[in-house]
């Protein structure tokens, strides 16, 4: 599933947020799906993750998913903060998973049950 978010005034896209299967050669993890939020920097703190978000569980509760998961920099404490908001736990961290110009950054790993 993919939602955008757009602002109406200039017809710019200023959100989205994806959720896909977390694996799809077996049926074991059919409940679970992996999620992906964007916000555009400018337009926070004005309600667009809230709305993505629950348009995102809804479908995801009505298309059978019972647990959403995935992953965040650890350096990105932002985004953090709004998946813990939204009622997502830290279960884990993959050390040393990202590397840009030569410097490796944490992912935290969180998740939720619907």
């Amino acid at each position: 599933m993919f939602h955008v978010a757009v602002c109406r005034a200039d017809e710019k896209v200023v959100g989205f947020q994806s959720m896909e299967p977390f694996a799809t050669f077996t049926h074991a993890f059919d409940h679970v799906g992996v999620i992906g939020t964007y916000v555009d920097l400018s337009y926070r703190q004005q309600g667009i993750g809230t709305c993505l978000f629950d348009a995102t569980f809804e479908v995801a509760r009505r298309k059978g998913y019972e647990k959403i998961f995935t992953y965040v920099r650890a350096d990105n404490v932002t985004a953090l903060a709004s998946y813990l908001r939204r009622g997502f736990q830290i279960v884990g961290t993959a050390q040393r998973h990202a590397k840009f110009n030569g410097t490796y950054v944490d992912e935290i790993i969180i998740e939720r049950f619907l």
